[in-house]
C-alpha cells in the first residue's frame, strides 16, 4: 500500500488525484489530521487514517501495511518542522515501509538563509540514516507564493517588497505529478533528486511585468529595504516572527539560492513545466474585479 501523509493539503491532494489515475484506489492510504475532511476519497475506496506528526504514536495505526510512505513536509516553521517530518519518517520505518520519499526543497542545505532550507535538510540527513530505500524529492519553489503578494500589488499598483534575485518558480500541479510518479515508476527518482523546477529564472521584477501584460495597467516593482518592509508588514498586522520567516526567503532569493534550474522535472512528467505567466493568469482572474 502507498501511504500518502497529508492528502487534505494543497500538495498531498494534489497527488493522491495523480495516484488514483495510476494505480486502484484500494491500494492508496491517506494519513490525515482531519478524518472527516477526507470523507470524499473514502467514498473512492481509499484508505483513510487519523494521524497526526505531532502525536507520532497516531502514525502507527495511519502507516499499518505501508510498503511506500510519502511524507509530505510539516507545514509549520522552525526546528518543530523538521523534527515532525523526522517522527514521520521513523513511523514509517516502524510500519516496515520498504521506501520512504520525504518533499524536500532544492535549498535543502544546512546554510540557507532560508529556514526551511536548514529544516529541510536536517529531515534529509536523518532519512538519509536510515536503513530503507529513500528519495528526497527537492521540489522548487511554490509559485503559489504569488498568492500572498498579488493581491496588494494589483490594489496599489506595485509590488513593495525587499530585494530578490532569480527564482525557479514551480508549480504544486506539476511537482505533485512528479511525486505520483516518483511512487508508481520504479526507479525513477532515488535518494536526493536533481532540483525539481520549472526552466524560467524570473524576479519580481519580471512578474510584475508579466503581471501588467495580464491586467494591461502597469505595475511597478518598488525595493524597500527589509526593515522598512518588515515594519510596514507588522503594522499591518503580520507576526513579528512570520516577517522575519519572509525576509528569509528574499535573503535566500538574494543571495542566489533560487538561482537554480534543471530538466529533471520536465523529464520526468515528459511535457513543458507549467509557466509562471499561466499561475500568474490563473492567481489574477480568481481576484475580484477592481473599478
Amino acid at each position: 500500500m502507498i501511504i500518502v501523509t497529508g492528502a487534505t493539503g494543497r500538495l498531498g491532494s494534489r497527488v493522491v488525484e495523480n495516484l488514483l489515475r495510476r494505480v486502484p484506489a484500494e491500494t492508496v492510504g491517506v494519513s490525515v489530521r482531519d478524518v472527516g475532511a477526507a470523507a470524499a476519497l473514502a467514498g473512492r475506496g481509499v484508505r483513510v487514517r487519523a494521524g497526526d506528526f505531532t502525536d507520532p504514536a497516531t502514525l502507527d495505526d495511519a502507516f499499518e501495511g505501508a510498503e511506500q510512505v510519502l511524507v509530505v513536509s510539516a507545514a509549520i516553521r522552525g526546528p518543530q518542522a523538521a523534527e515532525a517530518s523526522k517522527a514521520a519518517i521513523d513511523a514509517a520505518v516502524r510500519a516496515g515501509a520498504s521506501r520512504v520519499l520525504y518533499t524536500s526543497h532544492q535549498m535543502a542545505s544546512a546554510g540557507s538563509a532560508f529556514d526551511p532550507g536548514r529544516q529541510h535538510a536536517d529531515a534529509e540527513a536523518h532519512l538519509a540514516a536510515q536503513d530503507v530505500a529513500y528519495t528526497a524529492l527537492r521540489h522548487g519553489f511554490y509559485a503559489s507564493t504569488f498568492e500572498y503578494y498579488l493581491p496588494a500589488a494589483l490594489e496599489s499598483g506595485e509590488f513593495r517588497l525587499p530585494a530578490d534575485g532569480p527564482v525557479s518558480w514551480t508549480a504544486h500541479a506539476d511537482l505533485a505529478e512528479a511525486d505520483a510518479i516518483a511512487l508508481t515508476r520504479p526507479g525513477a527518482l532515488d535518494g536526493p533528486t536533481p532540483p525539481l523546477t520549472a526552466p524560467e529564472l524570473l524576479d519580481f521584477a519580471d512578474v510584475a511585468r508579466i503581471v501588467g501584460e495580464l491586467t494591461g495597467r502597469p505595475i511597478k516593482r518598488v525595493v524597500v529595504d527589509d526593515e522598512e518592509w518588515s515594519a510596514a508588514a507588522t503594522a499591518g498586522g503580520m507576526p513579528a516572527a512570520a516577517a522575519e520567516f519572509t525576509l528569509g526567503m528574499f535573503r535566500a532569493a538574494r543571495a542566489g539560492e533560487m538561482a537554480v534550474t534543471d530538466p529533471a522535472l520536465e523529464t520526468l512528467l515528459d511535457r513543458p513545466a507549467t509557466s509562471v505567466r499561466s499561475v500568474l493568469e490563473e492567481i489574477v482572474a480568481r481576484q475580484p474585479a477592481r473599478h
